[in-house]
């Protein structure tokens, strides 16, 4: 494999009955700051039917180049011919780096993709960079290290630490990224990018499997990775009643419900509640984290909040290395607190 013919960054830009998901606007904001490092330009894969019309917002939010494969075939997801679709997009246009959301969708297609082209995947990553690899030269071999690599940082062994892993000797270099992570940049009104038509033709055959029948279900449950305000309890709102002070707060400030992983793990909440690196990273304006601890897996998914806001009885617990705001207190006694100092405020104006 000649490395040096693999040039660009490109994103599958994931579509779901003709709309864009978040998270590939947040993979094109990522790929321009990679593509700026490796002075290459970023591409954003569209696949589907009938979708031409949604080159416009992936140029405003950032795409130089839109790879547009579009057929009858492809009008409702199936593993087979968005695999071929893929696959034969990167042996055509020989991408460096290749990025997926670690939706339910990527987690399916990626594994698959990187197969055929013969490529590592690295998955459900949270940070992405270019740097060195190894990290440290090994001695005597300083100059076996090899420059602008892409570093895949992702949780590994249950969140209980960190891996950064590099794809060195295959191209493209390929990630599965989970939402909510990476940023989307603000969109540029009436910005263009190159477009390009391709269709690699799609041929049913027996691992094309066929949808019978598609049923939505319409959930009630709020994405806590849309919500401005969260409240999070932890392990020390002490059971799933307590959670009703919490629920409280929340209602009185406009607020939604998240929790912590021991949170989850004791069953007092679902798993899509949950924050931190096993869970989904959230950044909204202001988070209330308490009776949590501040373990690194848990702020890994909430540390960009823009304001953090810790109640914990014990002064050493890590939350409040985070926090801007913290209070040393019986969260019993201080959410009452809070939530009556909401109320009158909110009755005042």
């Amino acid at each position: 494999m000649n490395l040096e013919e693999y040039k660009g960054v490109f994103v599958f830009a994931q579509q779901v009955d003709n709309e864009l998901g978040n998270i590939s606007f947040e993979l094109i904001g990522k790929a321009k700051d990679l593509a700026k490092d490796l002075g290459t330009t970023v591409t954003a894969v569209l696949v589907g039917s009938d979708v031409k019309e949604l080159v416009t917002p992936l140029a405003e939010y950032g795409a130089d180049r839109v790879i547009v494969v579009d057929d009858p075939e492809l009008k409702v997801y199936k593993t087979e011919p968005y695999a071929h679709a893929l696959s034969e997009v990167i042996k055509e246009f020989k991408p460096d780096i290749f990025l997926i959301g670690a939706t339910a969708i990527g987690r399916d297609l990626g594994p698959t993709v990187s197969a055929r082209v013969a490529t590592g995947l690295t998955a459900d990553c949270t940070q992405l960079e270019i740097g060195d690899f190894p990290l440290n030269p090994i001695p005597g071999k300083e100059d076996e290290q090899k420059h602008n690599q892409l570093l895949m940082t992702r949780p590994a062994f249950g969140g209980n630490t960190i891996a950064t892993i590099a794809c060195p000797d295959n191209r493209p270099q390929m990630a599965t990224v989970r939402p909510g992570v990476m940023q989307k940049i603000t969109p540029v009104k009436g910005a263009e990018a190159e477009v390009v038509e391709f269709n690699p033709g799609f041929k049913p055959d027996r691992r094309y499997v066929e949808i019978l029948e598609i049923v939505k279900n319409v959930s009630e449950a709020v994405d806590i990775q849309d919500a401005k305000i969260l409240v999070s309890g932890g392990r020390g709102v002490g059971s799933p009643e307590n959670f009703a002070i919490l629920k409280d707060l929340a209602e009185a400030i406009g607020g939604e419900i998240s929790c912590s992983r021991a949170v989850v793990d004791s069953g007092w909440m679902p798993k899509d509640m949950q924050v931190g690196q096993t869970g989904k990273t959230v950044r909204p304006k202001i988070y209330f984290a308490i009776g949590i601890s501040g373990a690194i897996q848990h702020v890994a998914g909430m540390e960009e909040s823009d304001v953090i806001v810790a109640v914990n009885k014990d002064e050493t617990a890590p939350i409040f290395d985070v926090a801007d705001y913290g209070i040393v207190g019986d969260l019993n006694k201080v959410v009452p607190l809070i939530t009556a100092a909401v109320k009158q405020i909110m009755a005042d104006k």
